[in-house]
């Protein structure tokens, strides 16, 4: 007997769920609400860990794992712990983290770029303009319902359908996210002839975290388009959405407890926060204001930062979550995409064996009970690095500064305890 399965989302995580499904012969549809393939068009770049290449190389096609590949972004330099004066604390040169096997390496890639990779080839699985409104079971099928009036027939429907999941919603209305009082201000520098004369290279070469005495953090990081026709002409007017695709840019972040932004913040438009993270660095090396000063208004956004909680077990059935749908998580240890596309191999592995043996449930709770270790730990480190980034505890960041230098200045134990830097 052939299962229908039914992926509510077509993010990061169901988009590689489905390839995999799709590449092994499974009946498997995605029903994602945005009404066109570009509307999901948006976000910053992605730090693929191996995790998430693995999950890519075993769920897609090869011609287009190669295609993800062919879109990466190239970085020549270390990841660096770096003081507000812009100091180094700690380099991690790229040999403690780097493979000679792609799907094994970790990579820089375009959300945008992403996205059309795992949309691609799905013609008759993947379906636009189905927003989802709920479901309900008849029998040992569940019907999915749609804002249009459409419903479809599923016998395993799989919620990805992202942080505000609605199938989470019915499924395990008990899980849900809270705010951790943290808010981030992100932005993307355009990396042009003229830019990268007036940034550091430690800023344009790898990736920075910014750790200054007290209260709040910033992250920078390069996405360098090999082959990609670099903007020159300083006075353009940069669409925050296309050059994110189609040029090189340094991304950054600027993260601290909401007590230390005024009370309007999110009334604030891009040219307003941008001034405002100016002033909250004021007194950081000039390089950091350029960065900021630098990035077009529109490129500038507020993202206030929220984190599910961990979920007791619940009974398998035939619907199940992944990604942000049951684990999400805050974007400190940039390992939220990875973590959706680890869900995505994992049940689609188990799926691909079901098919054998007919045991579909048995598959599916084998993927939840895992999927609560790794997931939710993950979700407790990803915490924790945000509680750590903007901490008001001076004593504790001098101590972590210090810890930096300690490891930089003895590098046999620098290379032990981050050899698997990013990995986790």
């Amino acid at each position: 007997m052939t299962t229908r399965i039914a992926i509510i989302g077509g993010g990061t995580g169901g988009l590689c769920l489905a390839q995999g499904l799709r590449k092994a012969g499974i009946d498997v549809s995605v029903h994602e609400r945005s009404r066109t393939r570009t509307e999901r068009l948006q976000g910053y770049r992605v730090h693929i860990n191996p995790h998430g290449s693995a999950a890519l190389h075993e769920c897609l096609p090869p011609e287009l794992w190669q295609r993800f590949l062919d879109t990466t972004g190239t970085t020549s330099g270390p990841f660096t712990f770096v003081t507000e004066q812009l100091r180094d604390l700690m380099v991690i040169d790229s040999e403690l983290t780097s493979s000679p096997d792609p799907a094994s390496n970790h990579h820089s890639v375009s959300r945008i770029s992403l996205h059309q990779v795992l949309s691609d080839g799905l013609d008759g699985v993947l379906h636009h303009g189905k927003e989802f409104v709920g479901y309900r079971r008849e029998g040992e099928v569940v019907v999915c319902e749609f804002a249009d009036g459409s419903t479809v027939e599923a016998d395993l429907v799989i919620g990805a359908d992202g942080a505000n999941s609605r199938v989470r919603k019915q499924f395990l209305p008990e899980a849900g996210r809270v705010d951790t009082g943290i808010v981030a201000i992100a932005g993307k520098h355009p990396l042009t002839d003229k830019t990268r004369k007036r940034l550091p290279s430690r800023l344009t070469e790898g990736p920075s975290m910014v750790m200054p005495r007290t209260g709040a953090g910033l992250f920078s990081a390069p996405h360098e388009l090999s082959g990609a026709s670099s903007v020159n002409d300083e006075t353009a007017e940069y669409d925050p959405v296309l050059f994110d695709n189609t040029s090189s840019y340094v991304m950054w972040a600027f993260a601290a407890d909401g007590r230390r932004y005024p009370d309007d913040l999110s009334s604030l438009t891009g040219s307003a926060l941008r001034s405002l993270v100016l002033d909250l660095i004021d007194g950081w090396a000039p390089a950091f204001k350029e960065l900021v000063a630098g990035s077009p208004e529109g490129s500038v956004s507020r993202l206030p930062i929220f984190t599910s909680k961990p979920v007791a077990p619940w009974p398998t059935s035939n619907v199940t979550l992944i990604g942000d749908a049951i684990h999400s998580m805050t974007p400190f240890r940039g390992i939220g995409a990875n973590t959706a596309l680890r869900d995505a191999q994992l049940l689609c592995r188990n799926l691909v064996e079901a098919r054998k043996t007919g045991a579909v449930r048995s598959a599916v709770a084998d993927y939840e009970q895992r999927m609560r270790d790794y997931g939710f730990a993950a979700v407790r480190d990803s915490e924790r690095s945000a509680r750590q980034f903007v901490s008001e505890n001076r004593a504790g960041r001098t101590m972590a500064r210090g810890m930096f230098r300690f490891f930089q200045a003895v590098p046999p134990l620098k290379r032990k305890v981050f050899s698997d830097h990013g990995d986790s």
